[in-house]
């Protein structure tokens, strides 16, 4: 197995220290927020395909995975030049720039979240979910609920500190314990609103354990944390972020549609209607919440997307 990633991206440092091999691309994503910063990829787009076809000819892969996003574009590109098999897997519910491209001539896609079958069309969709690490165990969450865990992802969320930060003696009043992933943005509010009940983290790479302590997560829309809280039958408050196209807005209506969550608008967050919208989650809502989330989660997320990828690979 080789992995191929972006020159200078977390990947160099991870993915090795995981034990696997590691060839890099120089490649930049299309910024949809900034397009003057897209001047450059008239130049570094078929730099970034000879270097992955370079790749691709020494490793000679049976079968190949684009895991989403413009990181994949250059090794699937050459791929499929080389008329290798590929698969890909979408984490949205919305598809992404580079799955939509390079889908038509996928040997499957692995989805994520249901809804995403509904925007790819003459094309094999397996609902696989998304694989994690270990370490997420199913439980039931205590009802009323005692911990509270509030994330805003790997990067934390600003609007979602300062809601938490001015409702703290609400929540904590409320709950026995509120952990707080803020992100690197959040170290001096972390520190200013230190008190009892309330433990605030920058960076947390256990996640496994702090969703297990949880019984209520408050949360952006991002399909890994989904994904996660799922894994462990978490009731959920999504807050989707409007970034990126309004992505994640899709991902939270789609754990909406299943009963598993409710959603804030982010225009509409503040620590009033956060406290709010916990305060309206009685009981059997969140019971049934938590049934509902149990039923989104897939564990197996790694072995049927394994499987997809050993039968492609054997045809």
């Amino acid at each position: 197995m080789l992995l191929v990633g972006r020159a200078g991206g977390p990947g160099e440092r991870l993915v090795p220290a995981a034990g696997f091999d590691l060839e890099t691309v120089r490649v930049r994503g299309l910024d949809r927020d900034a397009p003057w910063k897209n001047l450059a990829l008239p130049v570094l787009v078929p730099l970034a395909l000879r270097a992955a076809t370079r790749i691709v000819d020494r490793f000679r892969p049976d079968v190949v995975l684009g895991m989403g996003g413009y990181v994949m574009a250059p090794a699937v590109a050459a791929a499929r030049r080389r008329r290798i098999p590929y698969v890909l897997h979408e984490k949205d519910v919305r598809p992404g720039l580079a799955t939509r491209y390079f889908a038509p001539a996928a040997a499957a896609v692995c989805i994520t979240l249901p809804g995403t079958e509904n925007r790819l069309h003459g094309v094999r969709v397996e609902l696989t979910g998304v694989p994690l690490r270990d370490g997420f165990v199913p439980r039931t969450p205590d009802v009323p609920p005692r911990r509270l865990l509030v994330t805003g992802g790997s990067q934390g969320a600003r609007r979602l500190n300062e809601a938490v930060w001015s409702a703290l003696d609400a929540l904590c009043a409320r709950f026995e314990e509120v952990v707080h992933v803020a992100g690197p943005q959040g170290a001096e509010g972390i520190a200013r609103h230190a008190r009892n009940r309330y433990s605030g983290f920058t960076f947390a790479d256990d996640m496994p354990s702090l969703m297990g302590r949880a019984d209520l997560i408050v949360s952006r829309a991002g399909v890994g944390t989904i994904a996660e809280a799922t894994a462990v039958g978490l009731p959920m408050i999504l807050v989707p972020g409007t970034f990126g196209g309004g992505h994640q807005e899709e991902n939270a209506l789609a754990m909406v549609d299943a009963g598993a969550a409710i959603r804030i608008a982010d225009g509409e967050l503040t620590g009033e209607t956060l406290v709010r919208a916990i305060a309206g989650l009685e009981d059997a809502r969140l019971r049934a919440m938590a049934a509902a989330s149990a039923r989104s989660g897939r564990l197996d997320a790694a072995k049927r997307v394994l499987a997809v990828l050993h039968e492609v690979a054997r045809k």
